[in-house]
């Protein structure tokens, strides 16, 4: 790394803004989920008003897997690793009093996220919000289900079609939308190193790029709102460098393989 080097600045490795947190806070959300929309909804109403600048949602084992709750694959699951969201009126209610419009929602769902994510936005909708307005994530890395989780549906190819779907309607309809959140936190837990976690989280992440990239897709109108999620474990020293390695490599392979004018 040459000593010119600043943050905000390509390829990033000192970090992605200027000054970084000094005046850019990260949103602070709390990954949450009960066993009923009510009740979920009730939580969301006390973090925020505790000061949370966003919502985190956990979902039930069913939900992530499109099983609804009545199902016979999904008895003993329902409500027990999240929330529970089976149709519209469901995510209705988990909103019901939420400012869609001014709060960031992440939605930890993958196989499913077209589907939790439309809900979402008709629920935003009905309530006379832009679908412009709104700001979040869908995890939406189904590559990373078939390494490290399992909670997978269809094969590979029509799975990251799907993806490539969700790339395309939020970038002509929801553009504050965080598209993907590529995931190698759940290669880290599923027993990699930290060198391990990055390569296998970048393989996934170029097949992502290169599946839209396929399908006519400009790289400079959906690569923006792409993020990552990555372990932090407790060699101190070694996650920093992993993580300012990341973001000059991945400048870098933006730049460098796909030609992206904003890397």
């Amino acid at each position: 790394m040459s000593r010119k080097e600043k943050a905000g600045e390509y390829p990033f490795t000192r970090g992605v803004y200027p000054e970084m947190y000094r005046k850019r806070l990260w949103t602070m959300r709390q990954y949450a989920g009960f066993t009923s929309a009510e009740e979920t909804n009730h939580r969301y109403r006390h973090l925020l008003k505790q000061g949370v600048t966003g919502l985190s949602v956990a979902f039930d084992l069913p939900t992530q897997m499109g099983f609804d709750s009545d199902h016979n694959m999904a008895q003993g699951e329902v409500g027990r690793v999240g929330v529970p969201i089976c149709t519209l009126e469901d995510m209705e209610i988990l909103m019901d009093g939420i400012p869609q419009d001014e709060v960031s929602t992440s939605m930890t769902i993958n196989s499913t996220a077209a589907i939790l994510l439309a809900f979402y936005a008709v629920a935003a909708e009905k309530k006379g919000i832009p679908l412009k307005k709104l700001r979040g994530t869908v995890q939406n890395d189904i590559l990373k289900e078939y390494i490290a989780r399992g909670t997978h549906i269809y094969p590979p190819e029509p799975s990251l079609k799907i993806v490539t779907d969700i790339f395309e309607f939020c970038g002509k309809n929801i553009p504050k939308w965080n598209t993907i959140s590529i995931s190698g936190y759940h290669i880290r837990e599923a027993g990699s190193s930290a060198a391990q976690e990055l390569a296998f989280t970048f393989a996934n992440g170029i097949a992502y790029v290169q599946a839209a990239v396929d399908r006519g897709l400009n790289v400079d109108d959906f690569a923006p709102r792409f993020s990552f999620f990555f372990n932090a474990h407790i060699d101190f020293f070694e996650e920093i460098a992993k993580f300012r390695a990341a973001r000059r490599l991945w400048a870098k392979i933006m730049k460098e393989r796909f030609g992206a004018a904003n890397p």
